[in-house]
């Protein structure tokens, strides 16, 4: 097993959540299985999350917390991320952290062929996220499309460069049953004693 640089984000807002214990879970595994390791929970993480700009003309100056974000995904080989599935979509303060930090000469290149595609600056690494929620799976994919499983592994992750780009499922998330979370913390460590 080759060892890895890893990220790990905890992209819930509350101090204490499944997912917070997901990525700590991962992280004790990974790190005893000699993974280097870098965790960062959201909730700790201090910057404005609206963008406030139309197009990418002007930026906020990032701050502090979000320029070490960057260099922790620039460091990582394979980037966690924790989330719950909140009406469809994720957390605001997440999706507002992706907004500020995923800008064009960070994680892509937009000075290409007009007409093409722009092009992913983090290519070479992989990714996993773990995806809490309520709604069944089944029913996320027959009736939603699988809609939020697209946005962030196609529209977020595979753009820039994150390949393959793994979506791990955890129905019932609210209220699970103590053999049911018992379970999820199995697979969890299996997947960071692996760095998958």
């Amino acid at each position: 097993m080759a060892l890895k640089r890893i990220l790990i984000l905890n992209g819930h807002p509350a101090e204490a959540s499944i997912s917070r214990q997901f990525c700590e879970a991962y992280a004790d595994a990974a790190r005893s299985a000699g993974h280097e390791v870098r965790l960062l929970h959201l909730r700790d993480m201090d910057f404005d999350p609206d963008y406030g700009f139309a197009g990418y003309s002007q930026h906020k100056p990032l701050e502090p917390v979000l320029e070490q974000f960057l260099e922790s995904l620039e460091w990582s080989e394979h980037f966690v991320l924790a989330t719950p599935m909140w009406w469809g979509g994720i957390p605001a303060k997440l999706k507002g952290l992706i907004d500020r930090s995923f800008l064009p000469g960070r994680v892509f290149d937009t000075h290409v062929k007009p007409g093409t595609m722009p092009k992913p600056m983090l290519k070479g690494r992989t990714a996993r996220v773990l995806l809490t929620t309520d709604t069944p799976v089944f029913f996320f994919r027959l009736l939603y499309k699988d809609a939020l499983v697209w946005q962030l592994r196609g529209q977020i992750l595979n753009f820039v460069g994150f390949k393959p780009a793994r979506v791990s499922q955890f129905s019932g998330a609210s209220h699970p049953k103590p053999e049911t979370f018992k379970s999820w913390m199995t697979k969890i460590a299996r997947m960071g004693k692996a760095g998958s």
